[in-house]
């Protein structure tokens, strides 16, 4: 599973995104790839590991609403806990990768601000609130009947690859559970 999600990751890092230029800067020729050149305040559409390069070093900044903060994971982790019980709200198919850069970013700032401590532990407390609400459903949706794809179009990809592996497990366990070999149904008290 863990090639799987790294695989997701990979693939996470070379969507296209789009960022705005924070200054003028020329183009910058890659291994095969060139970007730019830049002119401060136009956006532009680059691959995710670009734009990440770019903002490191101060040319570009990622679209507001493309970034995820504190108020944005709030504001899912309370739409998680108001959800009716077997629902499962819809998350975007990059809110994971985006939700793991997100906390290794405030992270990474502690050592030059040590106040984003209390940051960093809200917003680890919230996902991991996130994450337990949802795997809770997904545990509960996959030892159900198969689930339409309207349900299974609000899971992430790494959420129907657990939700497929664990209605795989469930559903086996469950006929291993039922078949007595050599009972006849005859044998079973009639209701």
């Amino acid at each position: 599973m863990q090639s799987i999600l790294k695989d997701l990751d990979f693939c996470f890092e070379n969507i296209l995104v789009k960022i705005i230029a924070d200054r003028n800067y020329p183009e910058i020729q890659l291994a095969g790839l060139s970007v730019g050149p830049f002119e401060e305040g136009n956006e532009y559409e680059v691959y995710y590991w670009v734009a990440y390069e770019l903002v490191k070093a101060g040319i570009a900044h990622f679209r507001e609403d493309d970034c995820l903060d504190a108020t944005k994971l709030y504001k899912v982790q309370w739409k998680e806990r108001v959800q009716v019980a077997g629902q499962i709200s819809e998350l975007s198919e990059d809110f994971y990768p985006r939700l793991r850069r997100y906390l290794a970013d405030i992270k990474s700032e502690i050592a030059k601000h040590p106040e984003k401590v209390q940051e960093y532990e809200k917003a680890k407390h919230s996902a991991w609130d996130i994450v337990n609400s949802r795997l809770k459903k997904i545990v509960a949706l996959s030892s159900s009947p198969p689930q339409p794809d309207q349900i299974q179009k609000k899971l992430t990809c790494e959420e129907r690859l657990i939700y497929s592996q664990l209605s795989k497990i469930i559903n086996a366990w469950k006929g291993q559970i039922l078949n007595f070999e050599g009972e006849s149904e005859a044998r079973w008290p009639a209701n």
